[in-house]
């Protein structure tokens, strides 16, 4: 029996992940729909895998990733993503997550991946092999791809600020001030090299940090 915890924003994700995986033999041992949350339970609870979201409600779950490779510990991530970008996937692997499943996937590949990375394995399944070959052939992190010299926490705000969200709804958020949320959006786009919020969405766009419907 695996011990596992679920970090995922939609609720019915969670609890149809929770019956499918009890219904299997794991063991869920929590459950939270932002990084804050999960960081303290897994600190607290020490499963033996994360399920991991990347997108959680304007917040990163790279943020979740890069925390907990600080602070070190036993749990391993296995991310679980509607996401097929590349860069998301070279990210997610660059800050230690042990898998990479879509979550078009079948329960029998997600259960597969579950107990490979269990095992102190890596798991990069058949649906990500695409991805996966991208990132060889692309290489490291270039000039060209101007959002990958960005932190999580900077990735962070930039998602939440083109989403529409405004400084005090970013502030309240995070636990930064209105001002400190404006000081970081200006030096991002002087950052990026954008001068307005027009080309910061066609930017976050077409680096895939957001999808065109957000």
């Amino acid at each position: 029996m695996t011990t596992l915890y679920l970090v995922d924003d939609h609720l019915m994700v969670r609890e149809s992940l929770r019956f499918a995986l009890e219904a299997a033999g794991h063991q869920v041992l929590g459950e939270a729909d932002n990084p804050t949350q999960a960081l303290a339970d897994v600190a607290r609870l020490e499963p033996d895998v994360m399920l991991l979201d990347l997108h959680l409600d304007g917040r990163s779950g790279l943020e979740v990733l890069e925390q907990l490779g600080k602070r070190g510990g036993r749990t391993r991530v296995l991310i679980l993503t509607m996401s097929d970008q590349p860069r998301h996937l070279s990210e997610a692997l660059r800050l230690g997550a042990a898998g990479y499943v879509l979550k078009g996937s079948k329960l029998t590949g997600l259960l597969d991946a579950i107990a490979r990375v269990a095992r102190g394995e890596q798991y990069l399944g058949p649906e990500v092999a695409g991805l996966a070959a991208q990132v060889l052939r692309q290489g490291p992190a270039t000039q060209e791809d101007p959002l990958e010299s960005l932190s999580p926490r900077e990735r962070q705000i930039i998602t939440m600020v083109v989403r529409g969200q405004s400084s005090s709804e970013v502030g309240a958020a995070l636990h930064l001030s209105p001002r400190t949320v404006d000081t970081y959006r200006s030096r991002l786009m002087a950052k990026l090299g954008v001068s307005d919020f027009a080309a910061l969405v066609r930017l976050a766009v077409r680096s895939g940090w957001i999808e065109s419907e957000d």
